[in-house]
């Protein structure tokens, strides 16, 4: 096995993964006398919270990604590897990678994020991508796009009925962006674009196992945002556990849902740091951590975002937010700094909540503040300026800001392009 370690006798640190708590650590670690090494599986930090536009047409995925090399470039304390890590030995204090590698440390990071948890079904991801990765969201606007064209074509009326209908699972912030964006993107390009079809034939489906969505949010605010999705042409399914997914489209308790796009946003587990620790997961896959974010029982090893099971000053779980891992990954890579240079003991970890939010479509977002709320197009152009504002650089912000006032102003979409790479489910 081949060992790789940092050049000299400074203090090691890994990092495992690049996401927001990841980069937040090393930033926070960035030009200190330390040899940092980030391990991500991809080459690019991805701003998830606007996959969906990504899988809508909105934005082009260039607009939300960025080069890992390019992010922490700068800091010559930093190096970056592109891998997979299959399992970590804390005897050895080494991470072992696909490739044979192994990357010692003197502390190390877990900040793998999580998946979207199929609930014992992974043969459903297939039928019914998630909203992880650039690859799914463009899946998810292939079958979008493809089956508008298809419909225009079409002779039969319940094939049309199938391609013009579009189920999203899961009534959480990520399927209610996307069963509003859907549902806008549909009725628009009909209406301005296609021939034979009519906006009122679009039918999108939102399908919630629970009383309500957007549970995790105040009553009455997940009322607003129904209320909303239900007056722009969406179809609420709330009590409705799904028993099957399949390329025809989904069982429920009372029904099939014949569709063509089948979006998941149903729930999601950590990834698979535990196992490579050989720990027993928490709820959720998530690893159990001390107040100062430490894996019980395992010395010098660390886990931040949505990988740790952290809890709050009220004792329940810290939310699965990027607010949590990026004040986690800052907090963590300054408390390393100390412990390393200066001896001084990683204090406890204390999260500021800056408020929760979920975008619903266009001019309508909701925000909980906790002793305050804000709902419609203020909350919408605010939750605009935070996620812009939360972009890695200058360059993404700006051109991100310009494409939305002209898509706002102009209501035009981004490049409409079907991916021929891209094969249809089979049916």
């Amino acid at each position: 096995m081949e060992e790789r370690s940092s050049i000299g006798s400074r203090p090691r640190i890994v990092i495992v993964g690049a996401g927001f708590g990841g980069l937040a650590c090393a930033k926070a670690l960035a030009d200190a006398e330390v040899d940092v090494t980030v391990i991500d599986r991809r080459n690019h930090n991805l701003f998830q919270p606007l996959l969906y536009q990504v899988a809508t047409a909105a934005l082009s995925p260039a607009d939300i990604s960025e080069p890992i090399r390019r992010t922490l470039g700068r800091s010559d304390n930093i190096h970056v590897l592109m891998g997979e890590v299959v399992s970590i030995d804390t005897d050895a204090r080494a991470v072992s990678l696909a490739d044979g590698a192994a990357i010692s440390y003197d502390r190390l990071v877990l900040a793998t994020g999580s998946q979207y948890n199929y609930f014992g079904h992974q043969d459903w991801q297939k039928h019914a991508p998630g909203l992880k990765s650039i690859h799914e969201a463009r899946q998810i606007r292939h079958r979008l796009l493809l089956a508008f064209e298809q419909a225009e074509r079409s002779q039969d009326e319940a094939e049309m009925r199938r391609l013009l209908t579009s189920v999203v699972i899961g009534g959480g912030p990520t399927g209610v962006e996307m069963a509003g964006a859907i549902s806008e993107l549909g009725r628009f390009m009909i209406d301005r674009d296609f021939r034979s079809l009519r906006p009122e034939q679009l039918h999108v489906v939102l399908v919630e196992a629970g009383p309500r969505i957007l549970a995790t949010f105040p009553e009455n605010l997940s009322t607003y945002a129904a209320d909303y999705l239900r007056d722009i042409g969406v179809d609420i399914r709330l009590n409705t556990p799904v028993e099957d997914v399949t390329a025809e489209g989904v069982k429920v308790k009372d029904a099939f849902l014949p569709a063509s796009c089948i979006v998941w946003g149903a729930g999601v587990k950590a990834s698979p740091a535990a196992e490579w620790l050989g720990l027993s997961p928490g709820p959720g896959g998530r690893l159990p951590v001390a107040c100062d974010l430490s894996v019980d029982g395992m010395d010098g090893v660390y886990a931040i975002g949505d990988t740790a099971l952290a809890l709050g000053e009220n004792g329940e779980a810290l939310p699965a937010l990027a607010q949590v891992a990026k004040q986690q990954g800052t907090f963590l890579g300054k408390a390393l700094k100390a412990n390393l240079l200066k001896g001084a003991a990683v204090p406890d970890f204390r999260f500021r909540n800056r408020g929760n939010t979920a975008v619903i479509g266009r001019n309508a977002a909701i925000f909980d503040f906790g002793s305050w709320q804000l709902k419609g197009r203020l909350a919408w152009l605010l939750w605009a300026i935070v996620h812009v504002y939360l972009l890695v650089n200058f360059e993404k912000r700006l051109l991100v800001s310009v494409q939305w006032i002209w898509r706002y102003t102009t209501r035009q979409r981004g490049a409409r392009l079907i991916d021929e790479n891209f094969v249809a489910p089979e049916r």
